[in-house]
């Protein structure tokens, strides 16, 4: 498995005629590569001009994300990647973080704050700061997908 990080810019046109750019970017499962993904982040806030503010809050957020993929879905010391899609939308800023890992049961209970609960607060923290947020399996053969969204 290469371990070494790539990022694949394209664009493609929107249902309303405008572009939506998308940015997907594979790293090595650690941690001294998640600061490559918030460099990504800076970078795209160049084509978009977003406040310092949304900036410092999606880069947490990210950062969030990033780490419950590298600490939980390879835990048992593994090589892993993980994956950021950044598709940057007329109206908003959509960011998926997903890895191949064995995934977990995420269980949301009504008016109750069970993702403060040890390895949760980082999932509150990203739904505090996003307008939309989703967290699901990757797909059929296991890891997690974990999408939210900013409104620009």
């Amino acid at each position: 498995m290469s371990t070494s990080p790539a990022s694949t810019p394209s664009t493609k046109p929107g249902a309303d005629g405008n572009g939506v750019q998308d940015v997907r970017l594979r790293i090595p499962a650690r941690a001294e590569y998640i600061t490559l993904g918030r460099l990504a982040l800076t970078g795209l806030s160049r084509v978009r001009e977003l406040s310092d503010e949304t900036v410092a809050d999606l880069k947490l957020a990210l950062t969030e994300a990033c780490s419950n993929s590298v600490r939980h879905a390879y835990r048992d010391g593994r090589e892993g990647v993980v994956e950021i899609l950044y598709q940057l939308q007329p109206d908003r800023l959509v960011i998926e973080v997903s890895d191949d890992g064995p995934g977990f049961d995420y269980v949301e209970a009504d008016g109750e704050d069970l993702e403060l609960t040890e390895g949760g607060l980082g999932l509150a923290i990203i739904r505090s700061l996003s307008d939309e947020f989703e967290l699901s399996e990757r797909g059929p053969g296991g890891g997690a997908r974990l999408r939210f969204v900013k409104k620009l």
